[in-house]
């Protein structure tokens, strides 16, 4: 198995067949590979190989660099009127009592606990409740702004959007419109599970569609604004469905040039209606990841959520084609501890991210939300605890 070397040994060795052969050497000369290729890639290439070809698009497009920021997550309410399978999270309203749903003044004491602290970013999503509504939403903006002008705003996901505004009436364009006025600064990616109708309907139903959420991210890009993307993958998909999705999102992108980054997001079956599916292997992890790489040849960045995986898995993507690991968090997010995910309590210091990178010999930069440099750490420098 060939890992993380010159890739052109690929195409010197004669384990992988000529099919491969001829994927690599596209991927050599910076072509972009097809749908079917893709799905080859995932049925017939072995880690080393998508892990040597993804080093190569990485380092290509990011060096040695390996990005995150300063961020913690405000999640308003784990109560959903969604009841989607793959979720340990979110409670139906008639559980209510077993959730939280916070007004505009809490969430506003959870912004000040972090007045003294060198964060640069919020990061709000949750469950969809009525109460919390396009008003809501929109006077939390403008206070979170009013307090902390300089703290961006990455908030909701198409899911909640298409909630807010039909219930508001107003469309798609109105409607983000208010919230980039409120103080929205960009979106976070979730909610795009499998764009597949049929897995979608399984695993998801009721949500808003995929040409919505395709729709909500290509309105927000046309607006001159920035997004993520992610794919839930290792429930019950197929390969062709994972490559259906980051089609998708490669063919967007074409068109907008408005995505940052993709996060894989690892399906976790604790605690929920899915819980008989086996979770996927640390391996098939690190194969989605590279392939995910190779693939979307559009796509700037690559990220691998700690939180969600584990700092070590994460740590091990950095070589399969991953480049941003998101930011410190401070234990404020529960979606992925309440599914059984590595990380119980999610939060890593400034130091502790540096450290991480360093041992795989990368180089750690410290970004903003939309990839604007802060800082790039020394080899030798003591960042302190942040």
């Amino acid at each position: 198995m060939i890992l993380n070397h010159n890739p052109e040994t690929i195409l010197a060795s004669s384990q992988y067949s000529s099919e491969l052969k001829s994927i690599a050497k596209k991927v050599l000369n910076g072509e972009r590979i097809s749908f079917d290729e893709g799905v080859t890639l995932y049925k017939k290439a072995d880690l080393g190989f998508v892990g040597a070809l993804a080093n190569f698009v990485r380092e290509k497009k990011n060096g040695n660099h390996v990005y995150f920021n300063h961020n913690f997550h405000v999640e308003p309410t784990n109560v959903c009127v969604y009841s989607c399978a793959f979720c340990s999270y979110s409670r139906l309203i008639k559980n209510r009592e077993q959730g939280w749903e916070l007004s505009v003044e809490q969430i506003m004491d959870i912004i000040k606990k972090y007045d003294e602290q060198a964060v640069t970013e919020v990061h709000i999503t949750g469950g969809v409740v009525p109460k919390q509504d396009l008003e809501f939403y929109t006077t939390l903006f403008k206070k979170i702004k009013a307090h902390r002008p300089d703290l961006h705003i990455k908030a909701l996901t198409p899911v909640e959007f298409h909630y807010i505004f039909k219930k508001a009436k107003v469309s798609y364009e109105e409607g983000l419109k208010l919230m980039q006025e409120a103080g929205l600064g960009s979106l976070p990616g979730g909610g795009a599970e499998i764009f597949d109708k049929t897995i979608r309907d399984q695993i998801a139903g009721g949500k808003c569609t995929s040409e919505e959420w395709l729709s909500i991210h290509e309105i927000w890009h046309n607006m001159g604004n920035q997004s993520n993307a992610t794919m839930l993958y290792g429930h019950i998909e197929t390969f062709e469905h994972r490559i259906d999705h980051i089609e998708r999102l490669r063919q967007l992108q074409d068109k907008t040039k408005g995505f940052n980054a993709f996060i894989p997001l690892k399906f976790r079956n604790k605690e929920n209606q899915m819980a008989h599916v086996p979770e996927v292997s640390v391996i098939e992890d690190l194969r989605n990841y590279a392939i995910a790489r190779i693939y979307l040849d559009n796509f700037p960045h690559i990220k691998a959520y700690w939180a969600m995986i584990g700092r070590n898995t994460a740590q091990l993507s950095l070589n399969f084609g991953a480049d941003d690991l998101d930011g410190t968090i401070d234990d404020t997010t529960k979606i992925y501890s309440m599914a059984g995910s590595e990380e119980q309590s999610p939060k890593l210091t400034t130091q502790e991210l540096v450290d991480l990178i360093k041992a795989v010999g990368r180089t750690p930069v410290q970004r903003d939300t939309l990839y604007n440099v802060v800082k790039e750490y020394s080899d030798n420098e003591n960042v302190g605890i942040i």
